[in-house]
């Protein structure tokens, strides 16, 4: 929620006085620091996630179905990183949204995509880690497609944009104080009433965070159930597991895991944000007298915290033998070697083929 004014709109509606005594802004850390965090955010995310982007671009081998998530995420990453972070990132340092009605709908129906395509993409990987670890022996049965991952995504990015038509539609210019010059981004139409906007924040609350990670905590509830089970029926082997089978068992366990990781920091980085929306919306009966320092900087740490998010992913896919090697030579501005053995194996193999062509009409 970009409302941004010369405290907080909350401060301007009703008696126009602010409720809590804050320091102009040359005085308020966040006039300084905020800026410089988005700053980071912008240059990591671009080229963390770029350099995921690129990777899964360039290089077929890279094109497994899992990696197509993993792409899927860091696109939606590096989107929201280039068309919102540079113009949020001054929201604490002007006192008015000063980049017009065009990019306020664009910066908050981009955030809401990429929220949605996060969590729900998400899910989906824990129910495809959920799969393996229910057969982790049949190879077979835990495979998935390329095209069918691919048909995910694109219903994950269909169903993210449809739930982010609210902000698209209704993101506009809001005067403050019957000043032409102040105005605010505001999400919500004010001819709708605070009815709509509780049930918008109730209904992305919902939507983007509980119905995702309560299906995300109920898969890893019974991933954890199988491994415990799977441990159980192991021991039981006389001879005990193949080792190309414990090696499979381990990978899968280790995806899991680093799913899991994923999950865990993205739910604690989208809550603070919802606390305060729920808190302002349906729990604060009166949130222009009750607003005070906390709730302020509890806003800003969920605002700073939601777009963080952006950049962490590339960090966690780091330590990944085939990601991590992509990661280093990309930093290095180093050439593949296997990219260009490959094409110098398919230009031997074109000219053989032109050879023995050129041979067979001679």
């Amino acid at each position: 929620m970009y409302t941004h004014t010369k405290y907080n709109i909350c401060e301007h509606e009703g008696t126009g006085k602010p409720a809590t005594a804050f320091p102009p802004y040359e005085e308020r850390p966040e006039t300084y620091y905020v800026p410089v965090l988005f700053a980071i955010i912008f240059i990591l995310g671009v080229v963390g996630n770029g350099i995921i982007v690129i990777t899964f671009l360039r290089h077929k081998s890279m094109r497994s179905s899992s990696n197509t998530y993993i792409f899927s995420l860091a696109l939606a990453d590096l989107l929201v990183i280039i068309t919102c972070v540079p113009f949020t990132s001054i929201l604490y340092t002007v006192k008015y949204w000063p980049f017009g009605t065009f990019l306020c709908k664009l910066s908050m129906t981009t955030k809401d995509i990429f929220i949605g395509v996060s969590v729900f993409t998400l899910a989906a990987l824990s129910a495809r880690r959920y799969i393996p670890i229910k057969h982790p022996i049949r190879q077979r049965v835990s495979e998935e497609t390329s095209s069918q991952s691919t048909r995910t995504v694109l219903a994950i990015w269909g169903l993210a944009i449809f739930v982010s038509v609210p902000s698209a539609i209704g993101a506009h210019l809001r005067v403050i104080d019957s000043n032409p010059s102040a105005v605010i981004c505001y999400p919500y139409p004010a001819e709708y009433g605070l009815a709509y906007a509780k049930g918008v924040v109730l209904a992305k609350f919902l939507i983007h965070y509980v119905v995702p990670f309560s299906t995300i905590a109920i898969l890893y509830i019974m991933i954890a159930r199988q491994l415990i089970i799977s441990t159980r029926n192991i021991s039981l082997f006389p001879g005990g597991l193949q080792p190309h089978q414990a090696r499979l068992i381990k990978e899968r366990r280790k995806a899991a895991k680093k799913v899991l990781v994923y999950v865990l920091i993205f739910a604690v980085f989208l809550l603070p944000h919802h606390v305060f929306l729920l808190w302002f919306y349906w729990f604060s009966e009166n949130p222009m007298r009750n607003y005070n320092k906390f709730w302020h900087y509890l806003r800003i740490i969920g605002f700073c915290l939601t777009f963080a998010n952006s950049f962490v992913n590339p960090f966690i896919l780091y330590d990944t033998g085939t990601f991590g090697k992509h990661f280093n030579r990309y930093l290095r501005c180093r050439q593949d070697p296997s990219s260009s053995q490959e094409r110098s194996s398919t230009r031997r193999l074109t000219n053989s083929r032109t050879t023995s062509s050129s041979t067979r009409s001679y």
